[in-house]
């Protein structure tokens, strides 16, 4: 089994920054792909941005430039740099891995940390 656990969420003003950060743990051979995903209230989940093993980062067009992915393959975490937070972005988000863990290949999901974005 394998686990993610967030951190870094919170309550920040608009213009702020935060950092998000997960590390995932347990039965892990190889993480292929880190990311983010968000989810607001009344909305579905959708992609922010992943990362591959490789270092190549992906964004959803509405956080290029104001996100940052980036991670450390030796801690199997993966972080996201958040600039310029607007009340939009407001969200729990969610980091997800895709992992092989020795008998397969399949995407975990943490727990989610809340960002609350105030204007």
């Amino acid at each position: 089994q394998v686990q993610l656990v967030e951190s870094g969420g919170g309550l920040v003003q608009a213009g702020g920054s935060l950092r998000l950060s997960c590390a995932a743990s347990g039965s892990i051979f190889r993480i292929y792909v880190m990311g983010w995903y968000r989810q607001a209230p009344g909305k579905q989940r959708e992609l922010v941005a992943t990362i591959t093993r490789s270092g190549s980062p992906n964004y959803a067009d509405s956080y290029k430039g104001r996100f940052t992915i980036s991670g450390e393959n030796a801690k199997n975490t993966v972080y996201l740099q958040m600039n310029s937070l607007k009340p939009e972005d407001t969200a729990v988000y969610y980091c997800l891995a895709n992992v092989h863990d020795w008998r397969t290949t399949r995407d975990y999901w943490g727990q989610g940390t809340q960002v609350a974005v105030s204007s």
